[in-house]
């Protein structure tokens, strides 16, 4: 099912819901239905989405059945603010307090879709843009050398500056680490820098005002190649570094012993996105213009360069992998203009099949995406789900699960070549959201871990913020006025 717009409608307490959730959550069984657009005829729910992460993602934000209850005495989604506050001062529950669950069903009914307010602007493209984990820092990256560091509980003050090292083309990516002490910062270079981000200095010059500590990242294995890293992430105990290169390979980077541990010539073209799947980080999940998803199990790497499975579906490059934490499931952002939800136990142990699709010349840096290959499937598609609305043209567009905090998961969002942010219900597949402000494409965008906030950055050089609601302020306007005020937010759960 292609995930299409919706008109949308204002409940109550002002939440922005499409006809599609309405109808969605009028099921009693909870399934979402869609009506297509050229029959008007109601369809059945997201095909081909597995049931369980349905079940699992419905655990996570449905609320108490007890609550669901209150009043009329009968099912009824979703329940008001008022009836679950009301059901909590009553403890039908039994708990006297709201559970995950019932937190997140009521925050994750509040989209971050008001705005935006400007952050920053920049006379350079935006590249990377992230919360830190616990929403207290944010860094974004710029084509023009400069990273920034905002303290997001002192009204986005820049809390540090730095400028880097030998770039190369552009900051391609960068990592925190989970103690928020160390940056590092990857460009078209297999040197990946490493800053103290917790030093007094605000304005970080290579080895002018701190030292930006290089990881060599190349391997005699190389032959002296020159690579640049695509994307490098922490693990979760702050140990290691894993990253994927426009040299085919993926990296394991051991920062105790200052070495490279580990290099896999992971694939056949650029290995665009690298993450480790959970807290453990004996998974890793690669992403390739080869356009297969591969799965790495470190504890079993007898052959080398041989993964744990293979998952095919898109038609061409990944740009973006992004994880759900459990080790099982992912999503990865694709240039055949899809969003792919994927199980890894469907792998394959090798590649099974060739699409055998490409009957056209297309390369996305400078050409649309041809008309004739939209409505092509690949013949071997192992995805749980696909999600459809966005662009990803240019450059490597990211793509996130929301926050399990507020909203257990329920959507996944993206960034997009038209300029947009696009907001997807996981389940339905129906496109809830769609934030327009930029002028060029948004190749990041990072969802508050706890607040009701999202910050999308752009090529247009524009870091803005967007809320549920504001506290008063004038959202920026096409004059672009830079707007510095923090928004409190009251804990009423």
């Amino acid at each position: 099912m292609n995930a299409t717009s919706s008109a949308l409608y204002i409940d109550e307490m002002g939440y922005a819901m499409s006809r599609l959730e309405i109808e969605s959550s009028l099921c009693e069984d909870g399934d979402a239905i869609h009506e297509d657009s050229s029959s008007g005829q109601t369809k059945g729910p997201f095909k081909n989405l597995d049931n369980e992460i349905a079940q699992i993602t419905k655990l996570k934000s449905m609320p108490h059945q007890q609550l669901v209850q209150v009043g009329s005495g009968r099912p009824e989604l979703p329940v008001s603010p008022v009836k679950m506050l009301a059901g909590r001062e009553s403890n039908y529950s039994g708990r006297g307090r709201f559970s995950s669950a019932d937190r997140c069903h009521l925050l994750s009914r509040y989209l971050p879709v008001n705005g935006p307010w400007l952050i920053d602007q920049m006379s350079s493209r935006a590249y990377v843009s992230q919360f830190s984990a616990d929403g207290s820092l944010f860094v974004a990256g710029f084509q023009g050398s400069h990273i920034r560091i905002y303290n997001v509980d002192k009204g986005w003050k820049v809390q540090k500056n730095i400028l880097a090292k030998s770039l190369r083309w552009t900051i391609t990516d960068t990592s925190l680490s989970p103690d928020q002490r160390y940056l590092v910062y990857a460009s078209m270079s297999p040197i990946v820098h490493i800053v103290n981000a917790g030093s007094a200095e605000t304005e970080s010059l290579a080895n002018v005002t701190e030292i930006h500590d290089g990881l060599d990242f190349s391997s005699n294995d190389d032959g002296g190649y020159s690579f640049g890293i695509f994307s490098v992430k922490f693990s979760k105990d702050g140990r290691e570094l894993v990253a994927g290169s426009s040299g085919d390979s993926i990296y394991v980077y051991d920062l105790e012993a200052n070495k490279l541990s580990l290099r896999i010539l992971a694939h056949t073209s650029d290995v665009n996105t690298v993450c480790f799947a959970d807290e453990t980080s004996h998974l890793i999940y690669s992403g390739s213009d080869d356009s297969f998803c591969k799965v790495w199990d470190r504890r079993c790497l007898i052959a080398k360069g041989k993964p744990a499975g293979v998952l095919m579906g898109h038609l061409e490059g990944i740009t973006f992998i992004d994880t759900r934490g459990d080790g099982r499931y992912f999503i990865s952002n694709g240039k055949d203009q899809t969003i792919k939800l994927w199980d890894i136990r469907k792998m394959s142990s090798n590649v099974t099949c060739n699409p055998g699709y490409r009957s056209y010349e297309w390369d996305y840096r400078w050409m649309d995406y041809p008309p004739q290959a939209k409505d092509l499937n690949h013949p071997c598609d192992q995805s749980v789900a696909t999600y459809r609305g966005h662009s990803v043209l240019r450059t490597l567009i990211r793509c996130y699960f929301s926050p399990a905090f507020s909203t257990g998961q329920k959507y996944i969002y993206t960034g997009s070549h038209n300029a947009c942010v696009y907001i997807y219900d996981l389940v339905s597949g129906a496109q809830v959201a769609t934030l327009k402000h930029h002028k060029s494409p948004v190749r990041d965008c990072s969802w508050h871990p706890f607040l009701t906030m999202l910050v999308s950055s752009s090529w247009d050089g524009d870091v803005v913020k967007w809320e549920f609601a504001g506290s008063g302020d004038v959202p920026t306007s096409s004059t672009k006025k830079r707007v510095w005020k923090r928004h409190f937010y009251e804990d009423y759960l």
